[in-house]
């Protein structure tokens, strides 16, 4: 992990925290170890305010760029629950990707369980987008 731990804004760790509390009646296994585990990583997270905040780092609105091993790569950009839109490639952070995902930066690689299994997900790319910083629980 490129900074040791994760990295967070104050107030998106606020948005975070307040919809992690939200989303813990998950039924399907996957999603609820993913959830559980960025609450895991966020008992030692670095919060930050958001000026002091890396630009390479995962944060609402970044768009990443990810890739596997056995070549499979994706860019999306990572949202609330209420702006996810899979067409659009906006993936929420209460999926399994968004969760392996938040907090971390360009060049981490993380082991995560998704769907189809433990993966080794290489982080290839982070931009910031600026244009949209409103967030919606």
């Amino acid at each position: 992990m490129k900074y040791g731990n994760l990295i967070l804004e104050k107030k998106e760790y606020v948005v975070l925290k307040s919809l992690l509390n939200l989303s813990k009646n998950y039924k399907e296994d996957t999603r609820k170890y993913s959830v559980k585990r960025l609450e895991t990583e966020l008992e030692n997270a670095i919060i930050h305010d958001e000026e002091l905040v890396p630009q390479d780092v995962i944060r609402f609105n970044s768009i990443i760029t990810v890739a596997t091993d056995d070549g499979w790569e994706n860019t999306f950009e990572l949202v609330t629950p209420n702006e996810k839109n899979p067409q659009g490639n906006k993936v929420s952070v209460l999926t399994p990707m968004g969760s392996a995902v938040f907090g971390y930066a360009q060049g981490d690689v993380i082991d995560w369980e998704f769907p189809g299994g433990i993966k080794k997900l290489r982080i290839i790319n982070v931009t910031q987008n600026k244009s949209n910083k409103q967030y919606q629980v």
